[in-house]
């Protein structure tokens, strides 16, 4: 069933030394105290209670869709009105929702077993099942062609990777081997292949998309779990750490990894991140009330702000970055859709 809200209630914002593990050597960066607000934040309340809106992803015609974890719907934001409008998604539990570039959105059906693909017009669903035992698809991502890499957290011993042909519909998979890796996070980098995030271990994974073979690379510290991952211009891969409150990052060219500790110490409980345009790393703090946007400039290598979520937040789970208007969308478990625009400066 379709239902439409006009909805246009806004919240807005004007606008601990750091430890850097380098292997070896080790410095600091500026203290929190110093870091300056840099966003320019707006909020818009989402009209369904109890129903963790997440992930949301712009379209071409500039709406903007998200999913409803809890109560299983697919909505579209009309970001100028406010106006927001609902598809019922029956007990798919969507987890991620991305959006093609014909304006059509694209969602993991995390209690249902498939990824779906949803006519915007009429909310009619097209679903690509996933093999037996492949339960639930969790992060989604784009390849420069048109398909989608994904994640799948826990089923089996460990978790799979999969490859989705949105053209054919067949799904390409692999197994992770050992055990509890859950492959969690994913990005796509410039050369289509695959960056996961390994919330049971401490590791991340890419995959050779031509062999379909899985890499697995342990990061520094054995206590890590790392949730989200991301991808600047020169293809160096950054994650960020929830059990420990590291930003990390690995240099595929030669193997090496830095790691810095956040502004709000060890049980920052980080979570979303993106990379802006400026190659700036951006992630959110949700051990903190309200939650922190956290800047870090990857030339640098320096962290460069701090912005409080208006609402609160309680937990900002997944984010990415709008190049069209350069800025971050996300949702929050206070129950709105934000939009956080970055200064086009260094």
């Amino acid at each position: 069933m379709r239902s439409a809200t006009a909805f246009c209630s806004r919240l807005t914002s004007a606008g601990l030394a750091t430890l850097l593990l380098m292997m070896p050597g080790i410095s600091q960066a500026d203290s929190e105290q110093s870091l300056p607000a840099m966003l320019e934040i707006t909020e818009w309340q989402v009209p369904w209670p109890d129903s963790r809106p997440r992930d949301p992803y712009m379209s071409p015609d500039g709406s903007v869709w998200f999913v409803g974890q809890i109560t299983s719907y697919l909505a579209k934001l009309d970001p100028d009105s406010g106006d927001m409008i609902k598809f019922d998604l029956g007990e798919a539990g969507p987890h991620t929702v991305i959006v093609d570039n014909n304006g059509t959105p694209w969602y993991a059906g995390n209690r249902d077993q498939h990824i779906g693909k949803v006519n915007p017009e009429t909310g009619e669903i097209t679903r690509f099942d996933m093999p037996d035992g492949v339960n639930d698809p969790h992060t989604m991502d784009w390849t420069s062609d048109g398909n989608i890499w994904f994640t799948v957290q826990r089923s089996g011993n460990s978790g799979f990777i999969g490859k989705l042909s949105t053209r054919t519909g067949d799904t390409k998979l692999i197994k992770v081997p050992g055990n509890q890796y859950r492959p969690y996070g994913l990005v796509v980098d410039s050369q289509d292949r695959p960056w996961i995030a390994f919330m049971g271990t401490n590791a991340i994974g890419t995959v050779d998309p031509e062999s379909m073979e899985l890499r697995i690379i342990q990061t520094p510290d054995a206590d890590s779990r790392i949730r989200r991952i991301g991808v600047t211009s020169d293809d160096r891969v950054w994650w960020v750490d929830a059990a420990v409150g590291f930003l990390g990052v690995y240099d595929p060219s030669d193997d090496s990894m830095k790691q810095w500790l956040t502004p709000g110490g060890e049980a920052s409980g980080l979570y979303a991140m993106t990379v802006d345009h400026l190659d700036r790393i951006w992630y959110v703090e949700t051990g903190h009330m309200p939650n922190r946007f956290i800047g870090f400039d990857s030339h640098s290598e320096q962290f460069i702000a701090v912005d409080e979520v208006p609402s609160g937040g309680a937990a900002v789970r997944h984010m990415v970055f709008d190049t069209n208007i350069n800025a971050i969308w996300f949702g929050t478990d206070t129950h709105t859709i934000g939009r956080a625009k970055v200064p086009d400066h260094q």
